[in-house]
């Protein structure tokens, strides 16, 4: 698994990483046995970064996480966690005392002194642009509560204003086929600041597997199923925020362009990956199987596999299918 450094930070995290959504809750159930097997399977693999966040399953993201590394001593992985959705996200809950304290839970959850990495949950654009906001992070630095901050967001804009502040370690922002606004300014920015983008839901909340149809349907606690509109949180959350059927429709559209032996999935974590900016891809995985697949596309990167079609077919399904619901938005 190919490493790459993060930020200007000592750690390396790996091109693939996990995404841990999916072993707290709004995916269905996943047992805690599953969980511990899908992280052994990423870490077996060679992936050094999890990602999850103080309100997946109420804490039983971090505390799965947590139980899982305490048993591997010398694991080499970064923990990034976020916080900032235990309360309503409105800017005055964003304080300093609010930080404390979500981050004290993370810290008993993940059984850690000090937590590797913490990102703002994709909080409000006042306080990704508020002087206040930084100077409470950097506090929690100077106390040894973290070791590093940054910023996940919904919006490039977003993105922008959390680049330019010369503490922040990573922005978290969503990247994949079907959500290309970021490769315009996002990741040159990223680049040039030194700062890590880890790209997340980039299989679109699954419509990359190409596994589904127009009929497909999900649970009534998955989020696919209620909150295809934005009805509990921002919709580009669920699916990118792509209309499931043209979704579908799309994601055959670029299966079609694979060479044999390659999955939709793997070449689009690969096609993410190799892009300029991006330090890490963090899909997430419910089965061990899943979680393998995912790590295994890293091999894309060094093997040769002429990608080149799928890139093409990447920007012109984009132009054709979703730019113009898309683009605007986020």
């Amino acid at each position: 698994m190919q490493q790459r450094r993060l930020a200007s930070t000592s750690r390396s995290v790996s091109a693939i990483g996990l995404g841990t959504w999916q072993l707290g809750a709004d995916w269905g159930d996943v047992d805690e046995a599953q969980a511990r097997a899908v992280l052994a399977a990423s870490a077996d693999a060679g992936v050094t970064l999890f990602d999850t966040a103080d309100v997946y399953g109420d804490g039983r993201s971090e505390s799965i996480i947590g139980r899982f590394l305490a048993e591997r001593p010398g694991h080499g992985i970064t923990v990034a966690t976020k916080m900032g959705r235990r309360l309503a996200q409105e800017p005055e809950n964003y304080t300093p005392e609010n930080f404390r304290q979500w981050t004290e839970r993370s810290r008993r959850n993940l059984g850690v002194d000090t937590l590797d990495l913490v990102q703002l949950h994709c909080p409000p654009t006042a306080v990704i642009e508020a002087d206040a906001t930084y100077d409470a992070l950097d506090e929690l630095v100077a106390a040894g509560a973290i070791a590093a901050y940054g910023v996940s967001v919904e919006t490039t804009a977003q993105a922008l204003a959390a680049i330019a502040r010369p503490h922040v370690t990573n922005v978290q922002i969503i990247v994949n086929p079907f959500r290309l606004k970021p490769l315009d300014e996002v990741l040159p920015a990223a680049a040039n600041a030194e700062v890590a983008i880890f790209a997340r839901v980039p299989l679109a909340s699954g419509l990359l597997s190409g596994r589904y149809t127009a009929q497909t349907t999900f649970a009534a606690d998955d989020h696919r199923s209620y909150n295809r509109h934005g009805e509990a949180f921002d919709r580009g959350e669920t699916f990118s925020g792509v209309d499931f059927e043209t979704g579908v429709a799309a994601a055959r559209r670029l299966a079609d362009t694979l060479p044999d032996g390659v999955s939709l999935p793997a070449a689009t974590l690969a096609w993410i990956a190799s892009r300029p900016g991006v330090t890490s891809v963090i899909p997430g995985a419910r089965t061990p199987d899943q979680a393998r697949a995912n790590a295994a596309a890293a091999a894309l990167l060094e093997d040769g596999t002429d990608l080149t079609p799928f890139a093409d077919a990447v920007v012109a399904v984009y132009d054709e299918l979703l730019r113009a619901d898309i683009h605007p938005h986020w």
